[in-house]
């Protein structure tokens, strides 16, 4: 299997175990996080530690997720990026609308933060 999917109460983690995140790969995941998302995964983890390149089709199959969550209030969290993969982020700009950790428990927090900001917010 190219990638491994840990639900969780408050967030679905999916783990990538590929060395190319490319056309092989991108349109699995894609489609793995459109069913997860239909069947209520509002808060997504996708961690990159073992992944050393990644293509437009994969940085498409990251937007998805990206743009799933946020339909559904929810939130989107890439960890674990290796330095080219990384590079490419910034380079597209990307960057700047994604969250991005260095570590899973990282990415794991920032989902707790945001829910706890989501659960203040609606109490006001």
């Amino acid at each position: 299997m190219n990638f491994t999917i840990d639900k969780q109460e408050k967030y679905t983690s999916i783990k990538v175990h590929v060395e190319k995140l490319d056309t092989t790969v991108a349109p699995a995941l894609k489609s793995e996080l459109v069913m997860l998302n239909a069947h209520g995964a509002i808060n997504l983890i996708i961690n990159l530690e073992e992944t050393r390149y990644c293509d437009s089709s994969g940085l498409s199959a990251i937007l998805v997720a990206n743009r799933l969550c946020k339909n559904v209030n929810g939130t989107f969290v890439l960890t674990g990026l290796q330095e080219s993969v990384n590079k490419l982020i910034k380079i597209s700009q990307l960057d700047t609308i994604l969250n991005i950790t260095p570590t899973h428990k990282e990415a794991v927090d920032y989902v707790f933060m945001s829910e706890v900001e989501k659960d203040l917010s609606s109490e006001e």
